[in-house]
C-alpha cells in the first residue's frame, strides 16, 4: 500500500519498496501551525459575542417584562433564550464544518434563500406594511429569510471573486456573476418593500469586491446609478418619504413619523452618564415603538447610560479588529473574503443600527447583532460568528518569523 508523500522506490529483490520524497537542499515543507499556536483573535471574538449576547439577555428581559404582566416570565424573554440555544447549535455546527464544506454549499444555500424570498413575496406575513416573514406551517414560528439571504449571498460572491486574481479578475465577464448574484436578492428586498435591506446587502457585497482589489472607478458608476434608484423609491414610495422627514425634522413631526426618533433622544437624554439602572427606565412602557428589537440601543443608554453605550461598541470593535486579523492571516484567497465577510455580516449592522437610533442616519428596522430580540437574525449571526472561528482555527498562515532584537555593524559598533 501506497502512502501519500512517499516515493516508491525499486529494491534490492527486484520489487518496491517506499522511502521518502527527496527535496533540495534547503526546501522546507509549509506545515499548518496547530491550533493551539494560532493566535487569539478567536478569544476576542468569544469574549466580545459573550458580552453582547449577555447585555441582550439583560434588556430582552427588562424591556418586555412590562409587556407580559400576568406572566411569571416574559415570552418575549423565553422566546429570546430559544434563539440564543439554536444560534449557539448553529455556532457550533458551522465551527466544526471545513470552509471547503461552506464553499461547496454556498450556491444551493443561495438558491434556497432567493426561493424563500420569492415565496415571501407571495405567502408572506404582513406586518407593520411590509411582507417580510414566513411562517412556518403547524408551529406558530415565523422567520424572515433576509438574514439567510445576506449571509448565502456574501459566502456565494466570495466563492466567485475568489476564482480570479490579478487584473483579469476585473474583467466584464468575470464581474458580471457576482455582481448578479448580489442584485437578484436585492431586487426581492425591495418588493417586499425592504429598501434598507437591500442597500445593506449591496453594500456589503460592493465592500467584499473592493477588497478583493476592485479600483474605485469601478464603483462611480453603481454609486450613481444606486443613488438614482434610491431618489426615485423615496419620492414614489410615501412611508420612505416620511422616514427622511422625520429623519431631517425630528422635533417637528415627533406627533407623527417623527414620534420613534423623538423617543430614543428621550431615552438617550435620561440615562446620562450611568443610566437609570436595569428595570427603571421608562421609555419601554409604550412610549418607545420597538424598543426590545431595533431600539433597543436605545433601551441600553437609558437603563445603562453612556457606559453601557461605550460597552456595547467597544464590544462591536473588537469583533471588527479580531475578524480584520483573521483575514488578514487567511492562507488563500477565498479564506480572507469569507472572513472579511462574516466580520461584516455582524459589525455593519450594528454601525447602521446604532446611527439609526443617534438621528445620524434615517430610520431603518435593522436589528443590532447579538443584542435585539428577533430568532432569524440571532442564528445569522451565531452561523456567522462559527464561520469565522473557524477560519481562525484551520484557515490561518503559518506565523511570520519573530524580528529580533537589531545588533550594531560596521562604524556604529563600539
Amino acid at each position: 500500500m501506497r502512502i501519500p508523500g512517499t516515493l516508491t522506490l525499486p529494491s534490492a529483490s527486484g520489487g518496491e519498496r517506499e522511502g521518502p520524497v527527496p527535496r533540495r537542499p534547503g526546501e522546507e515543507r509549509e506545515e499548518r501551525p496547530p491550533a493551539s499556536l494560532l493566535p487569539a483573535s478567536d478569544g476576542s471574538l468569544l469574549s466580545a459575542a459573550a458580552i453582547l449576547t449577555g447585555i441582550g439577555v439583560v434588556m430582552v428581559y427588562s424591556i418586555t417584562a412590562p409587556l407580559s404582566q400576568g406572566s411569571a416570565v416574559p415570552v418575549f424573554f423565553v422566546r429570546h433564550l430559544e434563539g440564543l440555544a439554536a444560534g449557539l447549535l448553529c455556532a457550533v455546527v458551522a465551527f466544526r464544518l471545513p470552509l471547503s464544506t461552506w464553499r461547496r454549499i454556498a450556491l444551493p444555500a443561495w438558491a434556497l434563500s432567493v426561493v424563500l424570498l420569492v415565496l415571501t413575496h407571495w405567502l408572506g406575513v404582513r406586518a407593520n406594511g411590509a411582507q417580510r416573514w414566513l411562517a412556518i406551517p403547524g408551529t406558530g414560528v415565523t422567520f424572515q429569510p433576509v438574514e439567510l439571504a445576506k449571509l448565502a449571498t456574501l459566502l456565494l460572491v466570495a466563492q466567485l471573486l475568489a476564482r480570479h486574481s490579478g487584473p483579469s479578475a476585473f474583467r466584464l465577464r468575470n464581474l458580471v456573476p457576482p455582481v448578479a448574484v448580489a442584485l437578484v436578492p436585492a431586487a426581492l428586498l425591495v418588493l417586499q418593500p425592504d429598501m434598507g435591506s437591500a442597500v445593506v446587502l449591496l453594500a456589503l457585497a460592493a465592500a467584499l469586491l473592493f477588497v478583493a482589489g476592485a479600483p474605485l472607478r469601478f464603483f462611480v458608476v453603481p454609486a450613481l446609478l444606486g443613488a438614482l434608484g434610491i431618489t426615485l423609491y423615496v419620492t414614489t414610495h410615501a412611508y420612505a418619504g416620511a422616514r427622511i422627514t422625520s429623519f431631517l425634522r425630528p422635533w417637528e413631526t415627533s406627533g407623527r413619523e417623527g414620534y420613534q426618533l423623538v423617543q430614543s433622544f428621550v431615552a438617550f437624554g435620561r440615562g446620562h452618564v450611568f443610566g437609570v439602572g436595569v428595570g427603571a427606565g421608562r421609555q419601554k412602557l409604550a412610549y418607545l415603538p420597538e424598543a426590545h428589537t431595533d431600539f433597543v440601543l436605545a433601551g441600553v443608554a437609558e437603563e445603562l447610560g453612556l457606559v453601557g453605550v461605550l460597552v456595547v461598541m467597544g464590544a462591536f470593535t473588537a469583533l471588527l479588529l479580531g475578524g480584520m486579523r483573521i483575514a488578514r492571516r487567511a492562507r488563500d484567497r477565498y479564506a480572507l473574503l469569507v472572513a472579511f465577510a462574516t466580520t461584516l455580516f455582524l459589525t455593519f449592522p450594528a454601525a447602521i443600527n446604532a446611527a439609526v437610533v443617534m438621528g445620524l442616519v434615517p430610520t431603518k428596522g435593522l436589528a443590532m447583532p447579538f443584542l435585539s430580540y428577533g430568532r432569524s437574525a440571532t442564528l445569522a449571526c451565531f452561523l456567522a460568528l462559527g464561520i469565522l472561528l473557524g477560519i481562525a482555527r484551520r484557515e490561518a498562515a503559518p506565523q511570520p518569523p519573530t524580528i529580533g532584537r537589531a545588533e550594531r555593524r560596521g562604524l556604529l559598533q563600539p
